[in-house]
Protein backbone atom coordinates (compact mmCIF):
# COMPACT_ATOMS: atom_id res chain seq x y z
CA UNK A 1 0.00 0.00 0.00
CA UNK A 2 1.38 3.34 -1.05
CA UNK A 3 2.22 5.47 2.12
CA UNK A 4 0.65 9.08 2.91
CA UNK A 5 3.53 9.32 5.36
CA UNK A 6 6.43 9.84 2.06
CA UNK A 7 4.34 12.77 1.20
CA UNK A 8 4.21 14.90 4.75
CA UNK A 9 7.19 14.20 6.03
CA UNK A 10 9.84 14.87 3.12
CA UNK A 11 9.37 18.86 3.68
CA UNK A 12 10.02 18.70 7.34
CA UNK A 13 12.76 16.75 6.89
CA UNK A 14 14.07 19.51 4.44
CA UNK A 15 13.48 22.29 7.02
CA UNK A 16 15.51 20.54 9.63
CA UNK A 17 18.39 19.88 6.89
CA UNK A 18 18.30 23.40 5.82
CA UNK A 19 18.14 24.33 9.56
CA UNK A 20 21.69 22.31 9.59
CA UNK A 21 23.38 24.01 7.00
CA UNK A 22 25.79 26.50 7.37
CA UNK A 23 24.11 30.17 6.39
CA UNK A 24 26.75 31.04 3.68
CA UNK A 25 26.06 28.00 1.39
CA UNK A 26 23.15 29.40 -0.28
CA UNK A 27 23.53 26.92 -3.16
CA UNK A 28 22.99 24.10 -1.00
CA UNK A 29 20.21 25.66 1.02
CA UNK A 30 18.21 26.10 -2.24
CA UNK A 31 18.74 22.93 -3.61
CA UNK A 32 18.34 20.63 -0.42
CA UNK A 33 14.72 22.84 -0.07
CA UNK A 34 13.74 22.46 -3.97
CA UNK A 35 15.16 18.38 -3.55
CA UNK A 36 12.41 17.61 -0.68
CA UNK A 37 9.81 20.04 -2.03
CA UNK A 38 10.12 17.80 -5.14
CA UNK A 39 9.97 14.17 -3.29
CA UNK A 40 6.67 15.17 -1.57
CA UNK A 41 5.50 16.11 -5.33
CA UNK A 42 6.52 13.10 -6.86
CA UNK A 43 5.14 10.89 -3.37
CA UNK A 44 1.91 12.76 -3.92
CA UNK A 45 1.04 12.58 -7.57
CA UNK A 46 2.57 8.77 -7.62
CA UNK A 47 -0.95 8.13 -5.58
CA UNK A 48 -3.06 8.95 -8.38
CA UNK A 49 -2.93 5.52 -9.91
CA UNK A 50 -3.68 3.97 -6.72
CA UNK A 51 -6.46 6.52 -5.57
CA UNK A 52 -10.00 4.14 -5.41
CA UNK A 53 -12.34 6.56 -7.35
CA UNK A 54 -15.79 4.72 -6.43
CA UNK A 55 -15.67 4.68 -2.87
CA UNK A 56 -16.05 7.54 -0.46
CA UNK A 57 -14.20 5.67 2.22
CA UNK A 58 -10.82 7.32 3.82
CA UNK A 59 -7.68 6.08 1.96
CA UNK A 60 -3.80 5.30 2.75
CA UNK A 61 -4.51 5.59 5.84
CA UNK A 62 -1.20 5.82 8.10
CA UNK A 63 -0.95 6.35 11.92
CA UNK A 64 0.09 9.69 13.48
CA UNK A 65 1.50 9.48 17.58
CA UNK A 66 -0.37 12.10 18.91
CA UNK A 67 -0.69 12.62 22.83
CA UNK A 68 -3.15 9.80 24.86
CA UNK A 69 -4.24 12.24 26.66
CA UNK A 70 -5.61 14.10 23.76
CA UNK A 71 -6.63 10.77 20.71
CA UNK A 72 -5.17 8.14 21.88
CA UNK A 73 -3.58 7.72 18.59
CA UNK A 74 -4.46 10.23 15.56
CA UNK A 75 -3.52 9.08 12.12
CA UNK A 76 -3.70 10.60 8.60
CA UNK A 77 -5.90 9.63 5.53
CA UNK A 78 -6.95 11.54 2.66
CA UNK A 79 -10.55 11.37 0.72
CA UNK A 80 -12.06 12.52 -2.45
CA UNK A 81 -12.27 16.46 -1.11
CA UNK A 82 -8.78 16.33 0.35
CA UNK A 83 -6.79 14.18 -1.84
CA UNK A 84 -7.06 17.26 -4.50
CA UNK A 85 -5.66 19.72 -1.89
CA UNK A 86 -2.88 17.29 -1.20
CA UNK A 87 -2.18 17.56 -4.91
CA UNK A 88 -2.62 21.46 -5.19
CA UNK A 89 -0.27 21.99 -2.03
CA UNK A 90 2.72 20.07 -3.43
CA UNK A 91 2.20 21.25 -6.74
CA UNK A 92 1.96 25.20 -6.05
CA UNK A 93 4.77 24.58 -3.33
CA UNK A 94 7.16 23.01 -5.87
CA UNK A 95 6.29 26.03 -8.02
CA UNK A 96 6.46 28.84 -5.16
CA UNK A 97 9.77 27.54 -4.40
CA UNK A 98 11.41 27.39 -8.01
CA UNK A 99 10.09 31.34 -8.48
CA UNK A 100 11.71 31.73 -5.12
CA UNK A 101 15.64 30.27 -6.44
CA UNK A 102 16.08 33.77 -8.31
CA UNK A 103 17.30 35.25 -4.80
CA UNK A 104 16.49 36.76 -1.46
CA UNK A 105 17.80 37.92 1.49
CA UNK A 106 18.16 35.56 4.78
CA UNK A 107 17.85 32.52 2.53
CA UNK A 108 18.18 30.38 5.16
CA UNK A 109 15.30 31.28 7.22
CA UNK A 110 12.82 31.90 3.77
CA UNK A 111 13.22 28.42 2.56
CA UNK A 112 13.07 26.68 6.67
CA UNK A 113 9.99 28.80 7.06
CA UNK A 114 8.65 27.39 3.92
CA UNK A 115 9.36 24.13 4.20
CA UNK A 116 7.72 24.00 7.74
CA UNK A 117 4.75 25.66 6.23
CA UNK A 118 4.30 22.74 3.58
CA UNK A 119 4.60 20.18 6.25
CA UNK A 120 1.91 22.11 8.10
CA UNK A 121 -0.56 22.52 5.34
CA UNK A 122 -0.21 19.01 4.34
CA UNK A 123 -1.32 17.98 8.09
CA UNK A 124 -4.96 20.31 7.77
CA UNK A 125 -5.46 18.60 4.59
CA UNK A 126 -4.75 14.97 5.89
CA UNK A 127 -5.85 14.51 9.68
CA UNK A 128 -8.35 12.65 10.78
CA UNK A 129 -9.07 13.88 14.08
CA UNK A 130 -9.93 17.51 14.84
CA UNK A 131 -6.99 17.90 17.61
CA UNK A 132 -4.50 17.18 14.79
CA UNK A 133 -6.00 19.52 12.42
CA UNK A 134 -6.44 22.06 15.09
CA UNK A 135 -2.51 21.97 15.97
CA UNK A 136 -1.36 21.91 11.87
CA UNK A 137 -3.50 24.62 11.35
CA UNK A 138 -1.77 26.82 14.21
CA UNK A 139 1.25 25.86 13.17
CA UNK A 140 0.84 27.10 9.69
CA UNK A 141 0.69 30.89 11.74
CA UNK A 142 4.08 30.46 12.57
CA UNK A 143 6.00 30.07 9.63
CA UNK A 144 3.31 32.46 7.74
CA UNK A 145 4.26 35.16 10.16
CA UNK A 146 7.60 35.49 9.85
CA UNK A 147 7.57 35.29 6.06
CA UNK A 148 5.36 38.35 5.55
CA UNK A 149 6.97 39.86 8.61
CA UNK A 150 10.64 39.84 7.28
CA UNK A 151 10.41 39.35 3.72
CA UNK A 152 7.35 41.62 3.10
CA UNK A 153 7.28 44.89 1.60
CA UNK A 154 7.45 48.11 3.05
CA UNK A 155 4.32 47.85 5.44
CA UNK A 156 5.23 43.75 6.06
CA UNK A 157 4.79 44.23 9.95
CA UNK A 158 1.18 45.92 9.72
CA UNK A 159 0.23 43.16 7.42
CA UNK A 160 1.95 40.15 9.58
CA UNK A 161 0.11 41.75 12.45
CA UNK A 162 -2.90 41.96 10.79
CA UNK A 163 -2.89 38.64 9.41
CA UNK A 164 -1.91 36.65 12.94
CA UNK A 165 -5.00 38.68 14.77
CA UNK A 166 -7.18 38.05 13.03
CA UNK A 167 -6.62 34.55 12.50
CA UNK A 168 -5.42 34.22 15.96
CA UNK A 169 -9.02 35.67 17.41
CA UNK A 170 -11.18 33.27 14.55
CA UNK A 171 -8.83 30.06 16.00
CA UNK A 172 -10.04 30.86 19.62
CA UNK A 173 -13.56 30.46 18.57
CA UNK A 174 -12.86 26.96 16.77
CA UNK A 175 -10.53 25.74 19.85
CA UNK A 176 -13.51 26.52 21.86
CA UNK A 177 -16.00 25.14 19.57
CA UNK A 178 -13.84 21.73 19.42
CA UNK A 179 -13.74 21.18 23.07
CA UNK A 180 -16.86 21.34 23.19
CA UNK A 181 -18.25 18.94 20.81
CA UNK A 182 -15.49 16.88 22.23
CA UNK A 183 -17.30 16.93 25.55
CA UNK A 184 -20.23 15.16 23.68
CA UNK A 185 -18.74 12.51 21.99
CA UNK A 186 -19.35 9.34 24.54
CA UNK A 187 -15.35 8.40 25.35
CA UNK A 188 -14.08 12.29 24.62
CA UNK A 189 -12.41 11.81 21.76
CA UNK A 190 -10.87 14.11 18.51
CA UNK A 191 -11.65 11.71 15.60
CA UNK A 192 -13.42 13.57 12.94
CA UNK A 193 -15.82 10.13 12.31
CA UNK A 194 -16.24 9.62 16.06
CA UNK A 195 -17.53 13.47 16.52
CA UNK A 196 -19.57 12.97 13.47
CA UNK A 197 -21.53 10.31 14.83
CA UNK A 198 -21.69 11.31 18.07
CA UNK A 199 -22.96 15.17 16.68
CA UNK A 200 -26.10 13.26 15.53
CA UNK A 201 -27.78 12.99 19.41
CA UNK A 202 -27.35 16.94 19.13
CA UNK A 203 -30.32 19.21 19.28
CA UNK A 204 -30.48 21.80 16.27
CA UNK A 205 -29.86 24.58 18.38
CA UNK A 206 -26.23 23.17 19.43
CA UNK A 207 -25.10 22.06 16.44
CA UNK A 208 -25.78 25.85 15.30
CA UNK A 209 -23.70 27.75 18.05
CA UNK A 210 -20.74 24.79 17.34
CA UNK A 211 -20.98 25.62 13.52
CA UNK A 212 -20.88 29.37 14.25
CA UNK A 213 -18.19 28.70 16.21
CA UNK A 214 -15.70 26.58 13.79
CA UNK A 215 -16.82 28.86 11.05
CA UNK A 216 -15.76 31.85 12.98
CA UNK A 217 -12.28 30.72 12.45
CA UNK A 218 -12.48 28.88 8.71
CA UNK A 219 -14.14 32.17 8.03
CA UNK A 220 -10.90 34.37 8.30
CA UNK A 221 -8.86 32.24 6.45
CA UNK A 222 -11.33 32.00 2.85
CA UNK A 223 -11.59 35.09 3.69
CA UNK A 224 -15.09 35.69 4.44
CA UNK A 225 -16.75 39.45 4.12
CA UNK A 226 -16.41 41.05 6.73
CA UNK A 227 -13.56 39.05 8.32
CA UNK A 228 -10.90 39.80 4.41
CA UNK A 229 -9.55 43.06 6.54
CA UNK A 230 -6.28 41.34 6.47
CA UNK A 231 -6.44 40.43 2.86
CA UNK A 232 -5.08 43.23 1.39
CA UNK A 233 -2.20 43.90 3.15
CA UNK A 234 -1.16 40.41 3.36
CA UNK A 235 -1.10 39.58 -0.31
CA UNK A 236 0.30 42.53 -1.66
CA UNK A 237 3.12 42.98 0.79
CA UNK A 238 4.36 39.46 0.52
CA UNK A 239 6.75 38.36 -1.70
CA UNK A 240 5.19 36.52 -4.93
CA UNK A 241 6.10 33.21 -4.21
CA UNK A 242 4.23 33.67 -0.98
CA UNK A 243 1.41 35.59 -2.01
CA UNK A 244 0.97 32.21 -4.58
CA UNK A 245 0.26 30.11 -1.22
CA UNK A 246 -1.86 32.66 0.53
CA UNK A 247 -4.05 32.56 -2.68
CA UNK A 248 -3.48 29.57 -4.14
CA UNK A 249 -3.41 27.44 -0.87
CA UNK A 250 -4.36 28.58 2.79
CA UNK A 251 -7.59 30.35 1.43
CA UNK A 252 -8.39 26.59 0.56
CA UNK A 253 -7.78 24.97 4.36
CA UNK A 254 -10.81 27.45 5.57
CA UNK A 255 -12.91 26.42 2.43
CA UNK A 256 -11.74 22.29 3.31
CA UNK A 257 -12.12 23.01 6.67
CA UNK A 258 -16.01 24.33 5.79
CA UNK A 259 -16.77 20.78 3.90
CA UNK A 260 -15.73 19.24 6.69
CA UNK A 261 -17.56 21.22 9.08
CA UNK A 262 -21.15 20.52 6.99
CA UNK A 263 -20.75 17.11 7.72
CA UNK A 264 -19.86 17.24 10.97
CA UNK A 265 -22.76 19.65 12.04
CA UNK A 266 -25.32 18.69 9.40
CA UNK A 267 -28.74 19.83 11.54
CA UNK A 268 -26.28 23.10 11.98
CA UNK A 269 -25.68 23.33 8.63
CA UNK A 270 -29.30 23.26 7.00
CA UNK A 271 -29.83 26.04 9.22
CA UNK A 272 -27.13 28.11 8.52
CA UNK A 273 -27.17 27.86 4.94
CA UNK A 274 -28.67 30.67 3.85
CA UNK A 275 -26.24 32.72 5.65
CA UNK A 276 -23.80 31.28 3.92
CA UNK A 277 -25.44 31.58 0.46
CA UNK A 278 -25.52 35.12 1.35
CA UNK A 279 -22.04 35.69 2.15
CA UNK A 280 -21.16 33.69 -0.81
CA UNK A 281 -23.13 36.41 -2.59
CA UNK A 282 -21.47 39.19 -0.97
CA UNK A 283 -17.95 37.59 -1.38
CA UNK A 284 -18.35 37.52 -4.95
CA UNK A 285 -20.16 40.61 -5.88
CA UNK A 286 -18.50 42.45 -3.58
CA UNK A 287 -14.96 41.31 -4.27
CA UNK A 288 -14.97 42.01 -8.13
CA UNK A 289 -16.10 45.46 -7.82
CA UNK A 290 -13.14 46.11 -5.23
CA UNK A 291 -10.90 44.25 -8.05
CA UNK A 292 -12.46 46.28 -10.78
CA UNK A 293 -11.52 49.50 -9.50
CA UNK A 294 -7.74 48.48 -8.76
CA UNK A 295 -4.85 50.26 -10.95
CA UNK A 296 -2.35 47.93 -8.94
CA UNK A 297 -2.02 44.18 -10.40
CA UNK A 298 -1.34 42.48 -7.02
CA UNK A 299 -4.66 44.19 -5.27
CA UNK A 300 -5.99 43.35 -7.77
CA UNK A 301 -5.81 39.35 -7.76
CA UNK A 302 -6.22 39.65 -4.49
CA UNK A 303 -9.24 40.74 -4.52
CA UNK A 304 -10.25 38.53 -7.52
CA UNK A 305 -9.56 35.59 -5.52
CA UNK A 306 -11.90 36.51 -2.43
CA UNK A 307 -14.19 37.12 -4.84
CA UNK A 308 -13.73 33.71 -6.46
CA UNK A 309 -13.64 31.92 -2.84
CA UNK A 310 -17.32 33.28 -2.76
CA UNK A 311 -18.45 30.28 -5.23
CA UNK A 312 -17.15 27.72 -2.80
CA UNK A 313 -19.31 29.42 -0.22
CA UNK A 314 -22.43 29.00 -2.13
CA UNK A 315 -21.63 25.81 -3.56
CA UNK A 316 -21.29 24.71 0.14
CA UNK A 317 -24.39 26.18 0.46
CA UNK A 318 -26.58 24.10 -1.90
CA UNK A 319 -26.11 21.15 -0.01
CA UNK A 320 -26.56 19.03 -3.45
CA UNK A 321 -24.43 17.11 -5.30
CA UNK A 322 -23.82 19.48 -8.09
CA UNK A 323 -23.00 22.77 -6.07
CA UNK A 324 -20.28 20.54 -3.61
CA UNK A 325 -18.52 19.09 -6.91
CA UNK A 326 -18.45 23.10 -8.09
CA UNK A 327 -17.18 23.82 -4.78
CA UNK A 328 -14.59 21.37 -4.24
CA UNK A 329 -13.77 21.45 -8.09
CA UNK A 330 -13.30 25.73 -7.45
CA UNK A 331 -11.11 25.23 -4.75
CA UNK A 332 -8.84 22.96 -7.41
CA UNK A 333 -9.46 25.51 -10.79
CA UNK A 334 -8.83 28.75 -8.34
CA UNK A 335 -5.60 27.56 -6.74
CA UNK A 336 -4.12 26.39 -10.14
CA UNK A 337 -5.14 29.59 -12.01
CA UNK A 338 -4.30 32.61 -8.51
CA UNK A 339 -1.16 30.71 -7.94
CA UNK A 340 -0.21 31.49 -11.64
CA UNK A 341 -1.05 34.87 -11.60
CA UNK A 342 0.76 35.72 -8.59
CA UNK A 343 3.99 34.18 -9.85
CA UNK A 344 3.46 35.77 -13.42
CA UNK A 345 2.71 39.35 -11.86
CA UNK A 346 5.36 38.96 -9.61
CA UNK A 347 8.08 38.35 -12.65
CA UNK A 348 6.52 41.72 -13.75
CA UNK A 349 7.03 43.46 -10.83
CA UNK A 350 10.50 42.50 -10.55
CA UNK A 351 11.59 43.30 -13.93
CA UNK A 352 9.56 47.28 -13.85
CA UNK A 353 9.33 47.71 -9.99
CA UNK A 354 6.05 49.00 -10.65
CA UNK A 355 2.02 47.16 -10.25
CA UNK A 356 0.20 49.95 -12.32
CA UNK A 357 -1.29 48.87 -14.83
CA UNK A 358 -1.31 51.81 -16.27
CA UNK A 359 2.12 52.27 -16.49
CA UNK A 360 2.01 49.85 -19.21
CA UNK A 361 0.96 49.29 -23.15
CA UNK A 362 1.61 47.07 -25.91
CA UNK A 363 4.06 44.45 -23.81
CA UNK A 364 2.68 41.75 -26.12
CA UNK A 365 5.08 43.01 -28.84
CA UNK A 366 8.15 42.42 -26.72
CA UNK A 367 7.15 39.64 -24.45
CA UNK A 368 5.06 37.01 -26.58
CA UNK A 369 5.93 34.39 -24.36
CA UNK A 370 4.54 36.42 -21.18
CA UNK A 371 1.98 37.58 -22.84
CA UNK A 372 0.46 33.96 -23.80
CA UNK A 373 1.36 32.99 -19.83
CA UNK A 374 -0.87 35.61 -18.02
CA UNK A 375 -3.89 35.63 -20.48
CA UNK A 376 -3.80 32.24 -20.28
CA UNK A 377 -3.91 32.66 -16.21
CA UNK A 378 -6.28 35.48 -16.04
CA UNK A 379 -8.73 33.83 -19.30
CA UNK A 380 -9.22 30.86 -16.67
CA UNK A 381 -9.71 32.63 -13.94
CA UNK A 382 -12.69 34.36 -15.14
CA UNK A 383 -14.15 31.27 -16.39
CA UNK A 384 -14.16 31.55 -20.18
CA UNK A 385 -15.11 27.75 -21.30
CA UNK A 386 -12.47 25.50 -22.21
CA UNK A 387 -10.74 26.70 -19.25
CA UNK A 388 -9.97 25.39 -15.65
CA UNK A 389 -12.69 27.96 -14.02
CA UNK A 390 -15.19 27.30 -16.57
CA UNK A 391 -16.75 23.87 -15.17
CA UNK A 392 -16.20 24.50 -11.50
CA UNK A 393 -18.39 28.06 -11.80
CA UNK A 394 -20.86 26.34 -14.08
CA UNK A 395 -21.65 23.10 -11.70
CA UNK A 396 -21.97 25.66 -8.74
CA UNK A 397 -24.73 27.70 -10.71
CA UNK A 398 -26.27 24.62 -11.36
CA UNK A 399 -26.14 23.82 -7.81
CA UNK A 400 -27.56 26.74 -5.95
CA UNK A 401 -29.70 27.22 -8.68
CA UNK A 402 -31.40 24.48 -7.62
CA UNK A 403 -31.97 25.07 -4.81
CA UNK A 404 -32.44 29.06 -4.41
CA UNK A 405 -33.51 29.31 -7.78
CA UNK A 406 -33.34 32.81 -9.31
CA UNK A 407 -31.38 33.98 -6.62
CA UNK A 408 -28.39 32.33 -7.72
CA UNK A 409 -28.27 34.23 -10.73
CA UNK A 410 -26.79 37.06 -8.83
CA UNK A 411 -23.84 35.48 -8.54
CA UNK A 412 -23.52 36.16 -12.42
CA UNK A 413 -22.95 39.82 -11.30
CA UNK A 414 -19.81 38.98 -10.12
CA UNK A 415 -18.34 36.63 -13.45
CA UNK A 416 -19.61 39.43 -15.27
CA UNK A 417 -17.55 42.71 -13.19
CA UNK A 418 -14.94 39.65 -13.20
CA UNK A 419 -15.00 39.45 -17.18
CA UNK A 420 -14.29 42.90 -16.86
CA UNK A 421 -11.28 43.59 -14.94
CA UNK A 422 -9.57 40.61 -16.65
CA UNK A 423 -10.19 41.81 -20.05
CA UNK A 424 -9.05 45.79 -19.27
CA UNK A 425 -5.92 44.51 -17.76
CA UNK A 426 -5.07 41.88 -20.81
CA UNK A 427 -5.79 45.23 -23.04
CA UNK A 428 -3.93 47.81 -20.93
CA UNK A 429 -0.70 45.30 -20.47
CA UNK A 430 -0.62 44.09 -23.67
CA UNK A 431 -2.29 45.97 -26.26
CA UNK A 432 -2.30 49.64 -27.90
CA UNK A 433 1.05 51.73 -28.13
CA UNK A 434 4.14 50.42 -26.69
CA UNK A 435 5.47 52.32 -23.85
CA UNK A 436 9.17 53.30 -24.41
CA UNK A 437 10.09 52.93 -21.16
CA UNK A 438 9.45 48.72 -21.66
CA UNK A 439 11.17 48.42 -25.11
CA UNK A 440 13.86 46.46 -23.62
CA UNK A 441 11.80 44.02 -21.80
CA UNK A 442 12.79 40.96 -20.42
CA UNK A 443 10.70 38.41 -21.40
CA UNK A 444 9.94 34.94 -19.39
CA UNK A 445 13.20 33.49 -18.81
CA UNK A 446 13.79 29.46 -18.65
CA UNK A 447 13.19 29.01 -15.17
CA UNK A 448 9.99 30.90 -14.82
CA UNK A 449 8.64 29.29 -17.78
CA UNK A 450 9.47 25.80 -15.66
CA UNK A 451 7.84 27.27 -13.05
CA UNK A 452 4.57 28.77 -14.87
CA UNK A 453 4.08 25.61 -17.60
CA UNK A 454 3.00 23.12 -15.45
CA UNK A 455 0.18 25.59 -14.29
CA UNK A 456 -0.95 26.03 -17.87
CA UNK A 457 -1.13 23.13 -18.42
CA UNK A 458 -3.74 22.57 -15.60
CA UNK A 459 -5.68 25.62 -16.41
CA UNK A 460 -6.41 23.80 -19.94
CA UNK A 461 -6.43 20.63 -18.85
CA UNK A 462 -8.94 20.64 -16.32
CA UNK A 463 -10.89 23.53 -18.59
CA UNK A 464 -10.83 20.41 -21.24
CA UNK A 465 -10.65 17.19 -19.66
CA UNK A 466 -12.20 17.87 -16.10
CA UNK A 467 -13.49 13.92 -16.59
CA UNK A 468 -10.14 12.95 -13.86
CA UNK A 469 -10.68 15.75 -11.97
CA UNK A 470 -14.60 15.37 -11.36
CA UNK A 471 -14.16 11.30 -11.06
CA UNK A 472 -11.60 12.02 -8.19
CA UNK A 473 -14.04 14.25 -6.07
CA UNK A 474 -17.59 12.29 -7.38
CA UNK A 475 -17.72 9.59 -4.52
CA UNK A 476 -17.10 11.52 -1.58
CA UNK A 477 -19.19 14.17 -3.09
CA UNK A 478 -22.37 12.16 -3.82
CA UNK A 479 -21.67 10.48 -0.04
CA UNK A 480 -22.14 14.17 1.49
CA UNK A 481 -24.87 14.76 0.01
CA UNK A 482 -26.80 12.22 0.88
CA UNK A 483 -26.19 13.62 4.85
CA UNK A 484 -28.65 15.78 3.41
CA UNK A 485 -31.16 14.61 0.92
CA UNK A 486 -30.76 10.90 1.88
Amino acid sequence: MPSLLLTIFPPLLGAILVILLPPGNVRWIKGVALFHAALAFIASWSLVPSFDRTTSALQFVAPFPWSPDADGAAALGVDGISFPMVLLTTLVMLVALIASLHGTHRVKGYFAWFLLLEFAVLGVFTSLSWSLFYVFWELTLVPLFFLVSVWGGKNRSAASMSFFLYTLAGSVLMLVAILALHLSVPKHGFGMVEMQNASAGLGRATQVLLFLGLFAGLAVKIPVFPLHGWLPLAYVESEPPVSMVFSAVLAKMGAYGLLRLTALLPAGAESLVPLLFLLGLVNIVYGALLAFRQPDLKTMVAYGSMSHMGFVLIGVSSLNDAGLTGATMQMCTHGVSSAALFLLVGALERRTKTRDVRQYGGLASVTPRFFVALSLALLGSMGLPGLAGFVSELSTLVGTFQRYEYFAGIATIGVLITAGYSMRAIGRLFFGPLNPRWKHLRDLEPRELVAAAPLGLLIVALGVAPRAALDLVAATVSHMATLFHG
